[in-house]
């Protein structure tokens, strides 16, 4: 009886801590730069949102990540909040989606 108490007492909190994990602090954006600037989910909230973009590239996750910047860069936005980075089936290919924010 005691170990089940534990362990439900347990479970309660780590279920409570990690939902602090999906709630950030609002922060403000960096100022505007001349070209657009990677973000986090907490800078967003006093943004315009232009839409969103996606590359697949080859090579690395680098790769990836430099190609949503031009293309951010291209499309006028000032600031983008990537989405996912992720390894697609095809070895060394991967696929990237950001959201634009002027």
């Amino acid at each position: 009886m005691t170990f089940s108490r534990l362990l439900t007492g347990a479970l309660l909190v780590s279920v409570l801590s990690g939902c602090s994990t999906l709630h950030d602090t609002p922060r403000p954006p960096p100022p505007v730069t001349a070209g657009a600037q990677e973000i986090t989910r907490a800078q967003v909230g006093t943004l315009q949102k232009m839409g969103t973009i996606s590359v697949t590239e080859r090579g690395s996750p680098m790769d990836a990540a430099r190609a949503l910047q031009k293309k951010a860069d291209a499309s006028g936005a000032h600031y983008y909040l990537v989405l996912m980075n992720d390894e697609t089936i095809v070895p060394g290919t991967w696929y990237s989606q950001a959201i634009l924010y002027r």
